[in-house]
């Protein structure tokens, strides 16, 4: 395993590796997308609950919170934080043993145990006006790791090219959000980790989620799914299998898999702005008890007044304003079975968010081999009507920056179906 620091080059563009309008949501609704109901949960709790559950439900939520390297907990202010955030989310796949026959080998072979953070999401919250861009890092994504402090005190060495999802062997949440700020150069204050056995409980406070399924339908027998076409309430181990399935979408890749999760995500941004979770107190407090007992956060989010702040910040995002990307990657020239950063279109991926402009997704969803779109099940908000005798001019619309192809990506808007594989 080298142990050089030499950054690869960022010149240079591969074709792509093969593996690889509705209302405005409800004020909480995006942290409870996008965390997986996981963070936010508490906020909820906060809102919908007798102030005291907040402080009875926090109280096991910080016990286990870990601190980032080089990230500070500083008591916020009351109102909205007005700088942009960046969030980092991590799905471990640990071998619960609750849920360890479900993953196969992986927790019953020879080669069982250990963790791999082999979800990464990095959040970002724009800042005036606000948009959130979530962008999702392909676990097969070879890149350089850092030094990183584990915790018992020791550091580990810099390594100049390994899979991204080893990152939390070496250090944890922490080494995660050290490896994914180095690459991407974005600053992380704050981020959380979630166990896709801790998915299958949240997703179980809110009754489950409603996914699609195209193509025919879905058969993988790695993950024992053989589903039909069409609508279906995933909850308990199905919404594991569902946000773990490769071999049952027609591309077989984990990129195929990052566009049926954001389908999940976006599907489950909807369940809960509805009235059957958000104004069924309940149900609220369910999902965040549930929450608290299956998140590890950075200390960095233990005091309730940043998640209020972070809600608050995101109030009025729209859902074609919330916007899912994968990180553009080449083929490995070194394994045809991984992937290497695409250091071009990620520089200009980064320039459009940090410019605060609409951003365009110009490459189709439905050649990914992931999900294929659909007609929205709901009709787009008509545009207000102009007062009667007002001279007021609307204000211009902002031009929106197109992403290079090689960056696959829908909005919370959009609708899609997975691209089911029956030869799984």
């Amino acid at each position: 395993m080298s142990q050089t620091t030499t950054k690869p080059a960022r010149r240079g563009r591969r074709p792509l590796a093969r593996h690889g309008s509705l209302k405005s949501p409800h004020p909480l609704s995006f942290l409870l997308k996008v965390v997986g109901v996981m963070v936010a949960v508490v906020l909820v709790s906060g809102f919908g609950v007798a102030a005291y559950a907040l402080t009875d439900l926090t109280t096991s939520y910080v016990d286990d919170a870990v601190e980032l390297e080089g990230q500070d907990s500083v008591p916020p202010d009351i109102g909205a934080i007005e700088t942009g955030v960046d969030l980092l989310i991590v799905g471990t796949d640990e071998c619960e043993p609750q849920f360890a026959g479900y993953f196969g080998a992986r927790c019953t072979g020879a080669d069982a145990g250990g963790q791999l953070n082999d979800v990464n999401m990095l959040v970002h919250i724009s800042n005036n006006p606000r948009r959130v861009t979530v962008v999702s890092f392909p676990r097969d994504l070879m890149i350089p790791i850092p030094s990183c402090t584990r915790e018992d005190g020791s550091t580990t060495s810099e390594m100049s090219k390994q899979q991204i999802n080893s990152a939390w062997s070496y250090g944890g949440l922490s080494c995660v959000a050290k490896t994914i700020s180095a690459l991407s150069g974005q600053s992380i204050p704050f981020a959380a980790k979630v166990s896709f056995g801790n998915v299958i409980n949240i997703t179980d406070a809110i009754g489950g989620v409603e996914v699609c399924i195209g193509n025919g339908g879905i058969r993988d027998r790695y993950t024992n799914i053989d589903w039909p076409a069409g609508p279906r309430n995933v909850q308990g181990i199905e919404a594991l299998q569902f946000l773990r399935t490769r071999h049952g979408l027609q591309n077989g890749s984990d990129l195929a898999r990052i566009s049926n999760q954001q389908q999940y995500m976006s599907r489950l941004a909807r369940k809960l702005v509805s009235e059957e979770v958000l104004t069924d107190l309940p149900t609220l407090y369910k999902l965040a008890a549930t929450a608290v007992d299956n998140v590890t956060p950075s200390q960095t989010l233990t005091n309730p007044l940043t998640l209020v702040q972070i809600a608050l910040a995101v109030k009025d995002v729209p859902f074609d304003e919330m916007v899912f990307l994968q990180y553009p990657v080449n083929a490995d020239p070194a394994d045809n079975n991984r992937v290497v950063p695409n250091y071009a279109a990620a520089e200009e991926m980064w320039a459009a968010i940090a410019a605060n402009v609409p951003l365009k997704v110009t490459n189709d969803p439905n050649r990914g081999g992931g999900v294929i779109t659909v007609e929205p099940s709901a009709p787009a908000e008509p545009a207000p009507t102009p007062t009667p005798g007002s001279t007021e001019a609307p204000p211009p619309a902002e031009t929106a920056v197109e992403l290079p192809n090689s960056i696959p990506g829908t909005t919370a808007a959009d609708e899609t179906c997975s691209a089911g594989n029956l030869r799984g």
